[in-house]
């Protein structure tokens, strides 16, 4: 039986190229790869008679830098699809994948928003980016936090949605408490559809409904 996931995975992309960015991966040191979406004009194309490389050579955004930091339900493309076409229109707009989602992967142990936020950091310096807008979302907005708190110089302006600045244990206990869970993995890594649905219930701010197919798919694919 067909994944229906899976299989919306190549038109999201389809789409997202035609809304103006693409995916790219950066080596970040070896074991640390990050991918992310870049802005098609950055992607410099081959000149008569040069092959074609399998990592293109970036350029410098050439309009103000816009970077979409995903929460912890989804990569960074499928949190953002909805806002990517309307952003490009006046922005350079960046999507990276943070570590452990999509095809952004590590070696290290290190699982703290602060090794998320310096990671990220190295990417975007690899890509020609200087300065940046941080949009975060969930998850996402801890470790824009972080990034601002760290690196300023970097950080222009933010925006930042249903997050908080950072993770403390009475925090984590009353929102666990509250919504029935032990532990953190628990909430954040499901194995079962009704697990799924909690999550999703955090992660969006109206009631969705799917049905448990697509759930299931869901859950083979993440």
């Amino acid at each position: 039986m067909v994944n229906l996931v899976a299989a919306q995975k190549p038109l999201l992309h389809g789409l997202m190229k035609m809304a103006g960015v693409q995916p790219h991966i950066v080596e970040i040191e070896p074991g640390t790869v990050m991918n992310f979406w870049v802005p098609n004009e950055t992607v410099k194309k081959p000149q008569k008679g040069e092959k074609k490389n399998d990592t293109p050579t970036l350029t410098k955004p050439n309009k103000p830098v816009v970077v979409l930091v995903h929460g912890f339900a989804a990569e960074g493309i499928v949190t953002w699809q909805f806002q990517v076409g309307a952003l490009t229109k006046k922005y350079s707009v960046y999507i990276p994948d943070l570590l452990f989602f999509g095809g952004s992967i590590t070696d290290k142990t290190d699982r703290s928003p602060t090794f998320q936020a310096e990671t990220l950091v190295k990417g975007l310096r690899k890509i020609g980016v200087e300065k940046c807008i941080l949009v975060g979302f969930s998850y996402g907005g801890m470790v824009a936090f972080k990034m601002a708190e760290l690196y300023p110089d970097l950080v222009q302006a933010m925006v930042i949605s249903g997050s908080i600045l950072a993770m403390t244990d009475s925090i984590s206990e009353a929102t666990l408490s509250e919504l029935g869970f032990k532990s953190s993995s628990e909430l954040l890594l499901p194995n079962s559809v009704n697990g799924l649905k909690a999550l999703l219930s955090v992660a969006t701010h109206k009631k969705l409904w799917f049905p448990n197919r697509l759930h299931k798919d869901y859950l083979e694919v993440c």
